[in-house]
């Protein structure tokens, strides 16, 4: 049931005490059509939640809050070469990665322990330790709120790019995603190249790992490098590695021969923000109560009654830096409301 006045706070993983002008909990199909039905709310400023793990707030929403809290997974098919997954926008994302695999189902395990939900992961085409969902991506299903039909799009209509869809973009909180159809491959293969993992693989004398042993590797690592919101807010990493042409990179490694990088398949060159960060000293500084994480220094995190506008502080200082030492604007990731 919507609210007036409804707190945000627990619908934000940096834990601001902000409110909408209205908001609730989505729980079912049915409301999202009753809330189409009320000819004030379809025309309100709208944003749409899942846990809030991507998200700055630096004052209240006066607007329309949508929590969505869709539940349920299945599986839909089983061809030659793969399963073919629903799952519902509102599911726990790593809570639907255990699932899979659980099921005997791998192929997402790289994307352990990234927060926030189904629903989000297509927004962002979340990603980590060599794998992105557009990769395991099948269609989505959405309601449009301007015309109330139910549309599905695939791959190529989500227009996916690092970090990036149009749902940041032209269809931002008008096309709501209700579910998401992944294609999960029978014949699996694991990722294991990544330094981080492979290193925690060796220590452990594996050699050949199952999905379940990287699953669980990733899963340790991600819980040693980044906070748990629950008691250090924060929005996982706060900047995009920056991505360059072949060039510009090597003319960087001129001044920074030791600068961490990935090679990309079309050419270009990946570089590691966090690495940039913390040549610039900021690792583990603080501006008030907004402070780089001491672990990982492309997570940011609320120390306590920070503000959004007290995290961005920090960012642009942040961004200042590194700009001055390595000629490179860093992107930020989370939106900022």
């Amino acid at each position: 049931m919507l609210q007036t006045n409804y707190s945000l706070r627990s619908s934000n993983t940096f834990g601001f005490d902000v409110r909408a002008r209205i908001g609730g909990p989505i729980c079912s199909e049915a409301d999202l059509t009753a809330l189409r039905a009320d000819q004030r709310m379809v025309n309100m400023p709208r944003i749409v939640l899942g846990l809030g793990s991507n998200i700055v707030f630096t004052r209240d929403f006066d607007g329309l809050a949508l929590v969505i809290n869709l539940r349920g997974r299945r599986v839909i098919a089983q061809i030659d070469d793969a399963y073919i997954i629903e799952v519902a926008a509102g599911e726990r994302w790593h809570d639907f990665v255990d699932w899979t695999l659980q099921q005997g189902m791998p192929g997402l395990e790289n994307l352990a322990m990234i927060p926030g939900t189904v629903g989000a992961a297509p927004v962002q085409n979340i990603g980590a330790y060599g794998l992105e969902l557009a990769e395991r991506f099948e269609r989505l299903r959405a309601l449009d709120m301007i015309n109330g039909r139910i549309v599905e799009l695939d791959s190529q209509e989500c227009a996916f790019g690092y970090r990036d869809s149009i749902f940041q973009h032209a269809v931002r909180d008008q096309l709501i995603i209700l579910s998401v159809v992944f294609r999960l491959p029978k014949r699996w293969c694991a990722r294991n190249l990544y330094a981080d993992v492979a290193s925690r693989l060796a220590v452990n004398n594996i050699s050949k790992p199952t999905a379940r042993q990287i699953f669980d590797v990733i899963t340790e690592i991600r819980r040693e490098k980044l906070p748990d919101p629950a008691i250090l807010g924060s929005v996982g990493s706060f900047f995009k590695n920056p991505i360059v042409d072949t060039e510009q990179f090597l003319v960087l490694r001129e001044k920074e021969p030791d600068i961490v990088y990935y090679n990309q398949r079309d050419g270009r060159v990946k570089l590691a923000a966090g690495w940039m960060i913390d040549r610039c000293g900021w690792k583990g500084r603080s501006i008030g109560k907004a402070a780089v994480h001491k672990s990982q220094s492309l997570v940011l995190v609320n120390r306590g009654g920070a503000t959004g506008e007290q995290i961005l502080t920090l960012a642009r200082a942040i961004r200042s830096d590194v700009s001055r030492r390595f000629g490179l604007k860093l992107d930020i990731e989370p939106r900022i409301i």
